[in-house]
């Protein structure tokens, strides 16, 4: 399973595919292994339904958006697979609490900002990986995150996206994929203390 960060988007569009079917599967080959990190950390490591959830999407973006250039699929799949992730936590939240299918089903507090946060920039997750960080261990403390904290690092992180395109895919605002991002990262400091990384203090 390919975890490294996603290529520069000019050496992924640099690919020329002569159909929309060549160039999904090398949009595939490319995506698939972080997409399902992400999703089997928000489905606490139920690998079945994180594999169903990808693919569901994949299948969204072809019928829907073939003819679009490789550069915008990026965005655009993230963005679908938020909304099937999100409608799978609803229906597992009305399925826990059959209540619920009678009111709105509340699965996030993305109102909670923190007032003029900086726009921290996208952390490398390689420096993780400087500190003796397996990627076992960067994976089991995403999962410890928050939903909405995990894909915010997931998309600044490892995708590369800006906290714009973040806020659009998540369906929220830029403060809330600060807010989410910086508590990302003190969560990730935290979790992988132990093991210093980024520079963190040894601090219990």
């Amino acid at each position: 399973m390919d975890l490294a960060p996603k290529k520069s988007r000019s050496e992924a569009s640099s690919v020329h595919a002569s159909t929309a079917e060549q160039r999904l599967k090398v949009f595939m080959q490319d995506v698939t292994g972080r997409a399902l990190v992400m999703m089997e950390s928000a489905t606490q490591g139920q690998q079945g339904i994180a594999m169903d959830l990808v693919q569901e999407a994949f299948i969204a973006l072809h019928k829907s958006y073939a003819d679009r250039s490789t550069e915008e699929w990026y965005p655009l799949f993230y963005t679908i697979l938020n909304n099937k992730l999100q409608d799978w936590r609803r229906k597992e939240a009305r399925r826990a609490n059959p209540l619920s299918f009678f009111k709105k089903v509340s699965l996030d507090n993305d109102d909670e900002e923190i007032i003029d946060i900086v726009d921290e920039k996208a952390i490398n997750p390689a420096d993780f990986l400087d500190q003796a960080v397996t990627i076992e261990e960067i994976q089991e403390a995403i999962a410890k995150l928050p939903v909405r904290q995990q894909q915010a690092f997931m998309l600044r992180a490892w995708e590369g996206f800006d906290t714009h395109t973040t806020a659009q895919i998540m369906n929220c605002t830029e403060g809330s994929v600060k807010t989410h991002y910086h508590r990302a990262i003190q969560g990730l400091r935290e979790y992988l203390a132990h093991l210093n990384p980024m520079g963190g203090s040894n601090e219990s």
